[in-house]
């Protein structure tokens, strides 16, 4: 599909590789999945063995997939009197500490899964009950009705705030016995002579900003399981690695993805009103973007509203900020007088990638040792803007799996849970999405947005999804992007501290920290490619997707051209800057564990 341009961009990488870091170029990348240490000899006698301990199942990400799955398995052992050993990791220092969504809750799985979770001091408790749905131009919102039925009906489901929510999950799962470890990251996979993966290394820890091993450095544990289950949430680390290390994604679409930024408001108490949902589509952004706004009333002691935004990553112009954009739609006459009040007061910010692609995104999602479950693999319901009750019914799809199988006695190491992927595909979570499959993919027509409208009209709500077609993504989303030279420079309102912020203050309210002497974990393949190709033909556009702060260009000391500079200690684990990258020369990997944003349900 993309054959035209695969010889130009091998070509080019063939250039700069001669030389990874030029005399123009300032060394960026030390860490050890670039730079190995069999060739640095600072690392010739440091002791590299690993402790190792022996569980039935591994689950990788402390989110609503994780627990789901952690679970359903601990309900299944407790009801058959079996003991089984499950044990989930989670890189947040805290758990909840990095999840972050809008949040609007359908209950549908977590029924399932709890059925009593009304009874146990759950914290959804502001159910909707209103739905404004507005396309926006410069100056005006047009109000668009909201039947029963279409995707955007919110009644019957809950606002909440997602962080909050998964540490309540984790209070059940530590209840069941599932030993939980937030605070450790998995940064590698581990495999067996035959290729079968049998669990998950940690992160090491101590190691200098320079790449050298510190003397308090210590190796990570392997976590040598039966079965792994991976749960890190969009375009993780491990995932994307076992996509092609398993060539998971033979048969499907490319994923397509969105950036959402969002904010905490404490608002006038005069303009709370618990439940509300507001969401639009349309201005700041143009017919040809993707995107649009959220924002939902909670019910809490403080009047607080949650707002954000969300901008389809597969968008072209390099000047284009999400960041911007979130800020400008502020100002819109419909939303501003939330913000422009002396009772008003921004609390929180945070921003996160989201999987868009939907069913023909969805890659195979078993191979020998393990599967992927919740966005990890990519359930959301682009329309319904929800994927939380998918992400949990996968998870617990998953687990039903594996039990099945340690029932049996064939739960051992290598087992590929292959009834998972079958149990999901007989499920409401693929009856929902196949519904829905063609709303993203249709936004690429000559009336974009408005024609997305009109298809979601037609085919979603008349026929209910059941056209006899499927449409596709086509090309990944950082192949779309277009050089500088095609595009015209956005002309940005300026930050009032008001209303509109400027970037570093917003990053600030994250509480994202990371220990500042170890190698920045936003990895360059080849340092020189920034500069020689991403600033050259697209005008540096990592300094305007990232929306904390983490690549800047600047004058280099020698001469009048630029080097990049990675702050990565301002990296808020969004991964957009994996997703985006025009030369996909960058690479997240974990950094230590504990590092990262410090969300408080987000």
């Amino acid at each position: 599909m993309y054959a035209s341009k695969a010889p130009k961009l091998l070509s080019f990488f063939k250039k700069v590789s001669v030389a990874r870091f030029s005399s123009k170029s300032p060394r960026i990348t030390t860490h050890y999945s670039i730079n190995p240490r069999e060739n640095d000899e600072r690392w010739t006698d440091v002791p590299m063995e690993r402790v190792a301990e022996e569980v039935d199942v591994c689950i990788v990400g402390g989110g609503v997939a994780g627990f789901s799955t952690a679970i359903r398995l601990k309900q299944l052992s407790a009801e058959r009197g079996k003991e089984l050993k499950v044990t989930l990791v989670e890189k947040a220092s805290e758990i909840g500490g990095h999840i972050l969504s809008g949040a609007c809750i359908e209950t549908t799985a977590l029924d399932e899964l709890i059925p009593n979770w009304k009874e146990l001091d759950s914290p959804l408790k502001t159910p909707v009950t209103e739905d404004v749905f507005r396309v926006l131009t410069q100056k005006r919102a047009f109000s668009v009705p909201i039947f029963k039925g279409t995707p955007m009906y919110n009644h019957g489901n809950y606002i909440v705030r997602l962080g909050h929510f998964v540490q309540w999950l984790s209070t059940q799962a530590e209840e069941l016995s599932v030993d939980i470890y937030p605070g450790i990251a998995a940064a590698e996979i581990l495999k067996n002579s035959d290729g079968f993966v049998e669990g998950i290394a940690t992160n090491d820890v101590g190691i200098a900003k320079d790449g050298s091993p510190k003397d308090s450095f210590e190796r990570g544990m392997e976590l040598r399981a039966k079965c792994t289950v991976f749960a890190e949430g969009c375009h993780g680390s491990l995932s994307k690695q076992l996509m092609r290390d398993f060539d998971l994604r033979h048969n499907c679409e490319p994923q397509t993805y969105g950036i959402g930024l969002k904010e905490l408001w404490e608002i006038n108490p005069e303009k709370h009103k618990p439940g509300r949902i507001e969401h639009t589509v349309g201005w700041p952004l143009d017919r040809h973007t993707y995107g649009g706004s959220f924002l939902y009333h909670l019910n809490e002691s403080t009047p607080l509203i949650a707002v954000g935004f969300v901008v389809g990553l597969d968008y072209q112009n390099p000047y284009l900020s999400p960041f911007k954009e979130f800020q400008r739609f502020k100002t819109h006459p419909s939303v501003i007088h939330y913000f422009d009040d002396p009772a008003a007061k921004r609390i929180a910010y945070g921003a996160r990638a989201l999987n868009e692609g939907g069913l023909q995104s969805i890659p195979k999602l078993t191979f020998p040792g393990g599967c992927l479950v919740g966005c990890a693999a990519g359930f959301l319901n682009v329309p319904k803007i929800k994927g939380t009750h998918c992400a949990m019914k996968s998870g617990m799809l998953a687990a039903e799996t594996i039990f099945d199988a340690f029932e049996s006695g064939e739960l051992k190491p290598g087992f590929e849970p292959v009834s998972y992927e079958e149990r999901l595909k007989k499920s409401w979570v693929w009856k929902e999405l196949k519904a829905v499959r063609n709303v993203r993919p249709s936004f690429h027509n000559p009336l974009g947005i408005y024609g997305t409208m009109m298809y979601t009209g037609l085919f979603t709500v008349l026929l209910r999804g059941k056209e006899p077609w499927t449409l596709k993504h086509g090309k990944p989303d950082y192949a779309r992007l277009k050089p500088a030279a095609e595009c015209k420079p956005i002309d940005y309102p300026k930050p009032d501290g008001k209303v509109i912020f400027d970037l570093l203050s917003s990053v600030a309210l994250t509480g994202t920290n990371h220990e500042s002497d170890q190698p920045p974990h936003l990895t360059l393949k080849n340092d020189d490619v920034p500069v020689e190709r991403n600033l050259k033909i697209f005008d540096g556009p990592e300094q305007r997707f990232c929306p904390a702060g983490v690549y800047e260009y600047v004058p280099n000391d020698s001469d009048d051209g630029k080097h990049l500079v990675i702050n990565a200690q301002n990296c808020i684990h969004c991964k957009t800057c994996d997703i985006k990258d025009p030369s996909q020369n960058i690479n997240w990997v974990t950094p230590e564990g504990g590092g990262g944003p410090a969300y408080n349900g987000m």
